[in-house]
């Protein structure tokens, strides 16, 4: 049976693994990532849009119950190289191919996206969607071997992006943005240029993503806005034994000319 939520004390797993490697899991995230997407109105979600599941470069955060029968948010990282495009790339391309040329020069020493972040209801307000979850994504992304991350960002998590290292990417789209008018969505690009160092992330965040990097198997309760919540981390990603970094980026076709077909459904913002 499923562990229900304690609102007075929840208790929740966040776990990291690579997508090929727990199907189950990926369909528990696309079951709870629709369900909220469908509940703020986005109702055509393409079956494509789910082809990450099967990337063997695209890696997986999951929030869930102790028993892992219950999903209550999650995130991904998708390597440049592998079966897909990044979503950024998809995104974009047709409105500004140069994007392009942006991720090919920065994957020659391994990036990355930050994509499909989001929480259940159930967890609204413990900051699982948003400051937890992100920073450990670039927690993972160094055992990953990437040193840089991009992200396309809805105005409203512009200011966290930023306060966990990312900056604003100002030589594509309108000086960084674009505009989706089916959507009425102003779009930020971002990128975490420093994944070693975090030069630019603020002193709260270096500590935090440091700790997870050195404690990836810990319990430890977290606070936002004096609301707590318990995270057992299990953030030391299994079988990588298996991953080549290289191999993926030599996997990297170069730019083209010709742009990827704009498709709104499969925008992914953060």
């Amino acid at each position: 049976m499923s562990l229900v939520l304690n609102k007075e004390h929840p208790v929740v797993r966040l776990r990291a693994f690579r997508a090929i490697d727990d199907p189950k899991t990926c369909e528990l995230f696309i079951e709870g990532h629709t369900r909220v997407l469908t509940n703020i109105g986005v109702t055509k979600v393409t079956s494509s849009k789910n082809d990450w599941m099967y990337n063997p470069a695209a890696f997986v955060l999951i929030v869930e119950s102790l028993d892992g029968e219950k999903v209550y948010g999650g995130a991904r990282i998708h390597v440049a190289g592998g079966s897909q495009p990044l979503p950024i790339e998809q995104a974009t391309g047709a409105m500004d191919p140069a994007v392009y040329d942006l991720v090919w020069k920065y994957a020659q020493q391994g990036t990355g996206e930050g994509c499909g972040l989001w929480n259940s209801r159930e967890i609204a307000g413990y900051g699982v969607g948003s400051i937890f979850l992100t920073r450990a994504a670039i927690a993972i992304s160094q055992q990953i071997g990437i040193t840089s991350l991009f992200a396309l960002c809805a105005p409203y998590t512009v200011k966290l992006t930023e306060s966990v290292g990312y900056q604003i990417e100002t030589s594509i789209g309108n000086k960084g943005t674009f505009y989706y008018p089916k959507l009425d969505l102003l779009a930020t690009t971002m990128i975490l240029k420093d994944l070693n160092t975090l030069r630019h992330a603020s002193e709260e965040n270096v500590n935090a993503i440091m700790q997870l990097r050195e404690n990836r198997d810990v319990v430890r309760i977290e606070e936002l806005r004096n609301k707590r919540i318990e995270i057992h981390y299990q953030t030391n990603i299994p079988n990588l034994d298996k991953w080549d970094l290289e191999k993926v980026i030599m996997n990297l076709k170069k730019p083209t000319k010709d742009p990827v077909s704009f498709n709104e459904d499969d925008i992914q913002i953060m």
